[in-house]
């Protein structure tokens, strides 16, 4: 059986307010999620569940700045010193036609330098529950560097999104980043991230896409249509040692199984032909059909096809939570991912 990283430590970030349609509203991010799969993953797979380990900052500071992660862990407290009663919530960036390389002294202007967008806020816990989902992701890698079998971080909040300084799409510490650089650490000279979740996988992108040792392979929703609209095009390759390490599969509203199994049969193809000697998968399984903030059709029979598909790439694996949300299903879907890889 895989076995299961994860801490209770997630329920720290429980935010209360995200901007959605012109509203603020109860977060689709939120800890329940994380309980929802470790319920259906349990049940159906009786696996061990393991605390992660304590780790530092060393690996995350290969592959994120160290004023980006500074900013991370002191902003609460620099927030709530202002004495604003709300949430922190990035309102002024640093956008196209303004100057963008000084990190203002303001609260204020240091969340927007920092920030991708106004969808995610920041909260009271949200660095020390980033920090416990990045230790799940480590934990995980060591766990396959050391016995060769599949690992299952239940990773909450997620990371996909985090750039290498920057927050957005509930995203803080990208654990898929941190975990290919622990395993080139270790030895490895080549490492693939396979990102099946919904939403482009834009942090994972910025962090390696001058990089030629890690390959890069994203299937999503195209950016002219879903979030997060700026990266993720079929066109951007890589760029220096990193030409041709990165692969998008921008899929239209509406997909269904037969199409986006086309695209996972390529992105497999295009990581055999690179060579990676160990795959990360940034498991988002928010292309299910009744997903809330998705437009795939994916059914849950279909996540135990493709667990079974990336299975007999026969490489170590470790897959890393990322989204999914507002239907238990969830869970279910998770389960059935892990339990096809297995019968491959």
């Amino acid at each position: 059986m895989m076995d299961i990283i994860y801490t209770e430590k997630h329920c720290l970030r429980n935010a209360k307010t995200e901007l959605h349609g012109g509203k603020l509203v109860a977060p689709f991010e939120a800890p329940f999620r994380a309980q929802w799969i470790l319920k259906a993953v349990t049940e159906v797979r009786h696996g061990p569940v393991i605390e992660p380990k304590a780790y530092g900052m060393e690996t995350a500071l290969k592959v994120h700045d160290a004023g980006y992660l500074a900013f991370l862990e002191t902003a609460w407290d620099r927030w709530a010193a202002t004495g604003m009663e709300g949430e922190a919530i990035p309102v002024i960036y640093p956008v196209r036609g303004m100057q963008q390389h000084r990190v203002p002294r303001d609260i204020e202007g240091t969340l927007g330098y920092y920030a991708q967008g106004a969808e995610t806020s920041l909260t009271d816990g949200t660095f020390e529950a980033a920090l416990a989902s990045m230790e799940c992701a480590l934990t995980g890698a060591e766990s396959v560097l050391n016995n060769g079998a599949p690992v299952f971080a239940l990773c909450r909040p997620p990371g996909h999104h985090a750039s290498f300084d920057q927050f957005g799409g509930y995203c803080f510490i990208n654990n898929a980043a941190v975990a290919a650089q622990r395993f080139l650490d270790k030895g490895a000279t080549k490492v693939a991230v396979l990102d099946v979740d919904f939403h482009h996988g834009n942090g994972t992108q910025n962090i390696f896409y001058r990089r030629g040792d890690v390959f890069v392979a994203s299937l999503h929703g195209d950016p002219m249509d879903a979030f997060p609209h700026f990266l993720g095009f079929a066109d951007e390759h890589g760029e220096g040692e990193g030409e041709g390490a990165n692969a998008n599969y921008p899929l239209p509203p509406g997909t269904q199984y037969a199409e986006w199994a086309r695209a996972l049969d390529s992105a497999l193809g295009a990581i055999g032909k690179f060579g990676a000697e160990a795959l990360v998968v940034s498991l988002g399984v928010d292309t299910f059909e009744k997903d809330p903030i998705s437009f795939f059709k994916l059914k849950t029979d279909d996540f135990k096809r493709y667990g079974e598909v990336i299975g007999r790439l026969r490489l170590p694996t470790l897959f890393l939570m990322e989204g999914g949300y507002g239907v238990e299903e969830i869970g279910i879907n998770v389960a059935n991912v892990l339990s096809g890889f297995e019968a491959a």
